[in-house]
């Protein structure tokens, strides 16, 4: 890959520089060509083409290897410039086991650690928040190093990215955006709600100009590169270019465009080879060879391409998580005294100071979490003052939040970041489902995202209402990469948090509001390993199943029997969900043949349905069954905001034990 130049191409640079972009060029053209005739043949599902945009690889010419390119799906020609190999774009398209997601990804999302090319996402503009991410670790790290992202006119309307605009320029980030505008989203023209035309990007960062000229960018990527690289902040640059193909191979623009307007579109290949052949670089007689010459190793790539195996479906559930055990270091200073109490909250505030202290990738970022607030739970109190410049405070923006996570836990940050409540990450939902849980496993483990998202969770504290007492675990836990964890003593909040920080996947941890105050014992300084349970207190008539606020419902049912009629309740605090410990629950349900599971989020589709499935499903453990299984649930309700009608959804001890009761039935 060439590296970076300093002054534009048409300022004396090198003959072979203007050649070699030339044929990125022609290759990206006629790779778009071969792969069109492939979909024909039914050889491909998908092709989605550039033609049109080609003269925007120049810019690619001018970063260098430490740079990072986020593109969109339009952007071929891109990361021709920035790397890929017509190899490593033929086995994408073809979704060979040697691309670069293994076969699991899309057409024209190709990838790669080595070559600074982060995956993008089909769905539009998700891919900006990363970016924003990515660019703020360059920044930390104070590289020098730049990120470009590309997308395309159309998606210029979503909030992900004015998200990462306006996060961009509050950080003056090095940070480009390069926005495709070829007047069409599909088929919806775009000129009559362009945010540029509508007047909505400032004039300080934005630059509109002509995507067809070679020379047009050239000299505005020297300079937007240069101002990123000084430490002046985003630019946004807006390029004019011709979509020249259909969206897609398998719609046909002519039905909703004007013949006469695809007719006077302007070929910026056919335009740049003028360009040299007028200065004298090359001659009519050397382009008709270089044209030949790309169709024919491009047509050689792609059937060499052809000939390597498929994905092996054998292989489809790997890289969802990291392979092997994560090995945690200890807590670098000696255990808190089993005799002290505390809370979850200072537990939790105590296990984010010590792995502050200890690895120095970790960062602390979400809404009012630095001194003197410390958070609207505390859990950050002091840290900002301890660890300046690493606790930070969010804007009120969750995709952000999350996407600055994904972005910087791709640059080998540890992210630990702060959700107010777990009600408000709705708006980033996107990011927590497209982007953080799938980067592992849409790149085949080239791409990973370690972090750790937390945030105060749940029922049981009364005034929450419907938007500050949600659990929603059937949610968290139907997300494939994200791993889940609910404490319910500070000793298990400490040690998940600890191990979390340490492994190398995405956690998401909820800490359960009513009784994250509760004063319990010291944390003894030990990781909890995610997917074991814990038993909470032994028994023989009865499991009872529970994680945050509802272990102490069941503890409360179990004890209530016990004392009344001598039923004997063993209780099961799961702790975590993704994964969950099913062999502790089936080892007591072999002892006491009989289970009550019992969760605060709404029945249908719940966790708590899936651990009854699963119990009924597994043959040993139904032969165990005595009786039915139950589950004790919040109906499918939303939870209201007066107290009196909380506490009517909620599960309450009085419906525990009439759940245990049932089971215990003749």
């Amino acid at each position: 890959m060439l590296n970076k130049m300093e002054v534009p191409l048409d300022a004396g640079q090198d003959q072979l520089l203007k050649i070699k972009l030339l044929q990125n060029m022609l290759f990206s053209r006629e790779a778009d060509r071969r792969e069109a005739i492939l979909f024909r043949q039914g050889k491909s599902w998908m092709q989605i083409s550039s033609h049109g945009h080609e003269a925007l690889s120049a810019l690619s010419f001018f970063l260098d290897t430490n740079d990072i390119l986020v593109p969109y799906y339009r952007s071929r020609h891109m990361c021709i410039g920035k790397g890929a190999s017509q190899y490593d774009l033929a086995c994408d398209f073809l979704a060979k086991k040697a691309s670069s997601s293994g076969g699991r990804s899309v057409v024209v999302h190709y990838s790669s650690k080595e070559k600074g090319i982060f995956p993008g996402l089909a769905p539009t503009g998700s891919h900006c928040p990363a970016a924003a991410g990515i660019a703020w670790a360059q920044k930390l790290r104070g590289s020098g190093a730049v990120t470009v992202c590309t997308i395309g006119d159309g998606a210029t309307r979503e909030g992900a990215f004015y998200e990462a605009v306006a996060f961009a320029i509050q950080e003056r980030l090095p940070l480009i955006f390069l926005v495709e505008d070829n007047g069409y989203a599909i088929s919806t023209p775009t000129n009559s709600m362009n945010p540029l035309l509508l007047g909505l990007l400032g004039h300080d960062h934005t630059y509109h100009f002509d995507g067809r000229s070679v020379d047009a960018v050239c000299d505005i990527s020297a300079r937007a590169i240069r101002k990123a690289r000084v430490g002046e902040g985003p630019s946004i640059l807006w390029a004019g270019v011709d979509r020249i193909d259909s969206h897609t191979v398998v719609e046909d623009q002519r039905k909703y465009r004007d013949a006469s307007v695809l007719e006077r579109f302007s070929d910026p290949v056919e335009r740049y080879a003028k360009e040299l052949v007028s200065q004298g670089l090359i001659d009519e007689s050397r382009w008709k060879d270089m044209q030949e010459r790309a169709k024919e190793e491009v047509k050689a790539t792609y059937q060499a391409a052809q000939s390597e195996p498929p994905p092996s479906a054998h292989d489809v559930f790997k890289h969802l998580y990291s392979e092997g055990a994560c090995v945690h270091l200890p807590y670098p200073d000696q255990p808190t005294p089993s005799s002290q109490l505390t809370t979850m909250t200072a537990a939790i505030n105590q296990t984010l100071a010590l792995a502050l202290a200890q690895f120095p990738d970790v960062m602390l970022f979400g809404q009012d979490i630095e001194d003197p607030k410390g958070g609207v739970f505390g859990f950050t109190a002091t840290l900002s003052d301890q660890f300046p410049g690493r606790v930070v405070n969010a804007p009120v923006a969750e995709m952000t939040i999350l996407g600055a996570a994904a972005g910087m836990s791709a640059m080998g940050y540890r992210p630990v970041f702060e959700i107010q409540f777990i009600d408000f990450l709705a708006p980033a939902f996107d990011q927590l489902v497209n982007q953080i849980a799938s980067l592992r496993w849409r790149t085949a483990g080239n791409w990973t995202c370690p972090m750790v998202l937390y945030a105060p969770y749940g029922a049981y504290l009364p005034a929450g209402g419907l938007w500050h007492s949600q659990s929603n675990d059937g949610w968290w836990t139907h997300i494939p990469g994200v791993r889940v964890a609910v404490p319910s003593t500070p000793e298990d909040a400490a040690g998940l948090f600890w191990a979390a920080i340490q492994d190398n996947d995405p956690s998401l941890i909820l800490v359960p509001k009513h009784i994250m105050q509760k004063s319990l014992p010291a944390p003894r300084g030990e990781p909890v390993r995610f997917g074991s349970a814990r038993v909470v207190q032994p028994g023989s008539d009865v499991t009872l199943v529970a994680w945050g606020n509802c272990v102490e419902l069941a503890v409360e049912a179990g004890n209530a029997l016990r004392e009344r009629s001598g039923v004997s309740c063993e209780v099961i605090d799961l702790r975590t969900l993704v994964p969950w410990d099913a062999e502790t629950v089936k080892q007591s349900l072999r002892k006491t043949g009989r289970i009550v599971v019992v969760q605060e989020d709404s029945l249908t589709s719940s966790f708590g349905t899936t651990v009854v499935s699963h119990v009924v499903a597994d043959p040993l453990a139904f032969e165990c069954l005595l009786s039915a299984p139950q589950l004790v649930s919040r109906g499918d309700v939303h939870i209201p905001y007066h107290p009196d009608l909380e506490e009517a959804v909620l599960p309450g001890v009085d419906e525990v034990i009439a759940a245990i009761l049932v089971t215990l039935e003749e």
